[in-house]
């Protein structure tokens, strides 16, 4: 008989999701904002989510035959619960609760765990139940899923889990071996959020935007080198000033954040108007500057005997989602390969936490071979939904969709493109996608005018072939999930500037035909009408939603936004005019 696992993430945080493995091979996973409808689905249990997946995999609730969360209880004996009781001093109910009542958060999650399975009939009595710790989850789902089977260095670089922040490991021959923790307060990650949320961004979101915002300022203008203390093969955050808590923390109209007065009073007021500024563009190219500069130098202090045997390297956490980090991680002298996963994020933990479970029976576990595990609608399901709509949209059916697309797209026209199982992650990787032809100069405000509504300096992706990838960002290092930033050549930057970084560098993603052969062809037409096999590729949500899953969704997104044409499998849907509503 084969081993069912469910992997769950979230409740105690944001991002609740469930990953399903048969064997040591995903099946399926989704994100539960997706499905319900809530962006990050905060404080959820993934209900749904679970449903999805049985539903998926033709399985039911009795054939679960173990459930591994990203969670676990935390020993006294060990030197977690202390660093942090210590570190919170001037927090003494804190301090005293991490001591004396430290796994409260676990044991309220296990009895909402308990109550979701009654509800899903799936007997917890009969079912193995595995917690794993939150960096160690993190740290499975990178080095697992990687596919790499020669010694791999590991990193999770997160905000914080039970109080473990970041993690330093190996991978070797199935098993993940510790080298170094921190914990609460001391998370970089943290260090990061913290300064999103003074330049006025929300600490979910605004880790891209303060990266993209770094490339525009000076980082040597002023010195933010007093936030944290570093020393080669340590760092401390200084809580005098960030990562605070209590009384410490800064109060503005009844609402704290994640630093003090002392703060304020050093870097001046939390930023009200245009970012771009002096200070604040210039406080988010230092914040990036100190963060790469931190967490390279641990790296190399805490993993390079590691890399230097088999040149292997992958990242997980929160922290994995930056980019252009990511590129100086790449760009170490002895890191051949660097795999960062498409859902480095506390969804992902619920692959990690599968992932674990299955590895601790001595049992392999494949690598991701993509990330297309959720939900996926046929063409009559389209049909359906656009006759049920209350819009009563125009549509019709096409023989060569990609084709088609690749037409609008070259005429200069945006696509939504709706196709086959949706992402698991954050990333839209052609199948829940908003394309444009970066070739077109007023692509990018198109796209900021009539659905996404962002700042006019935000780059875009691209999506591309390999062979333009190997001319336009001259690697061939795998590209298949925009996680890391590459250099564009120089003659490629003003080709495509839409997609291009201030500081010339894209977040690529090449396509290849075996991982999506649908999204591979519509970039093929692309090729043969405009001459280059590149699309600018955002994802299919509006601001502050979830990405689109279902075709009433999609339908919701196109008659609430101003685009004009969405292609769902193999149905293309238009407006109709004035003229034809009044018909109805």
């Amino acid at each position: 008989m084969p081993l069912i696992t469910l992997g769950l993430s979230g409740e105690l945080g944001h991002d609740a999701a469930a990953a399903l493995f048969i064997d040591g091979e995903v099946v399926a996973a989704v994100e539960e904002e997706r499905l319900v409808r809530r962006k990050h689905a905060k404080g959820m249990m993934p209900l749904e989510s679970v449903r999805y997946c049985l539903r998926s995999a033709k399985l039911k609730p009795r054939q679960i035959d173990q459930i591994a969360i990203a969670f676990a209880p935390i020993s006294i004996f060990g030197p977690a619960r202390w660093h942090y009781a210590r570190r919170m001093w001037y927090a003494p109910d804190r301090a005293l609760d991490a001591l004396f009542n430290g796994n409260r958060r676990y044991r309220r999650y296990v009895r909402r765990i308990k109550d979701m399975l009654s509800e899903l009939a799936i007997p917890w009595e009969k079912v193995r139940f595995v917690p794993v710790e939150h960096q160690l989850a993190h740290a499975a789902s990178a080095y697992y899923l990687s596919g790499f089977q020669e010694k791999t260095a590991i990193l999770s670089l997160d905000l914080r889990g039970e109080y473990a922040t970041t993690l330093f490991a190996y991978g070797e021959a199935g098993r993940i071996h510790k080298i170094r923790e921190f914990y609460e307060p001391d998370s970089l990650s943290g260090m990061y959020s913290a300064m999103c949320d003074y330049l006025g961004y929300d600490m979910l979101e605004g880790e891209s935007k303060v990266m993209g915002i770094a490339t525009y300022g000076n980082p040597e203008k002023y010195d933010l080198s007093m936030l944290a203390d570093y020393s080669g093969k340590n760092f401390r955050i200084n809580t005098q000033m960030i990562r605070t808590v209590g009384l410490r923390r800064y109060k503005r109209r009844s609402i704290g954040h994640p630093y003090s007065q002392d703060f304020i009073d050093t870097l001046g007021p939390r930023r009200a108007g245009d970012v771009f500024q002096d200070p604040y563009v210039h406080y988010a190219a230092g914040m990036q500057q100190l963060y790469e500069k931190i967490a390279t130098g641990l790296v190399t202090h805490y993993l390079s005997d590691v890399i230097k045997e088999t040149g292997r390297l992958v990242v997980a956490g929160t922290g994995a989602f930056n980019v252009k980090l990511n590129k100086r991680l790449l760009d170490l002298p002895w890191v051949k390969e660097l795999s960062v996963l498409p859902v480095s994020g506390d969804a992902g933990t619920a692959l990690g936490a599968a992932a674990y479970a299955i590895a601790a029976q001595s049992l392999p576990v494949r690598r991701l071979r993509h990330s297309y595990l959720g939900p996926r609608f046929t063409t009559d399901q389209c049909i359906r939904a656009c006759k049920a709509h209350r819009d009563h949209p125009a549509y019709q059916i096409l023989e060569r969709p990609a084709e088609k697309a690749a037409e609008l797209l070259a005429e200069g026209h945006l696509v939504a493109w709706f196709q086959g199982r949706m992402e698991f992650g954050p990333r839209a990787l052609g199948n829940r996608s908003i394309l444009g032809n970066p070739r077109i100069s007023g692509s990018v405000q198109e796209i900021n005018e009539k659905v996404k509504f962002r700042e006019k300096w935000r780059a875009f992706s691209p999506s591309m072939l390999e062979s333009l990838a190997s001319q336009m960002i001259q690697s061939e290092h795998p590209a298949d999930y925009m996680t890391i930033a590459f250099d564009v050549d120089p003659e490629w930057q003003s080709r495509f500037p839409a997609v291009v970084y201030k500081d010339g560098s894209c977040r690529a993603h090449v396509v290849r035909k075996a991982s999506n052969p649908r999204f591979h062809a519509l970039l093929e037409a692309v090729e043969a009408k405009t001459g280059y096999g590149i699309v600018m590729n955002t994802s299919l949500n509006r601001p502050g939603e979830a990405m689109i899953c279902t075709p009433d969704d999609a339908l919701d997104m196109f008659h609430g936004s101003d685009l004009e044409y969405l292609i769902m499998q193999d149905v293309l849907v238009t407006k109709k005019s004035d003229e034809e509503v009044a018909g109805w």
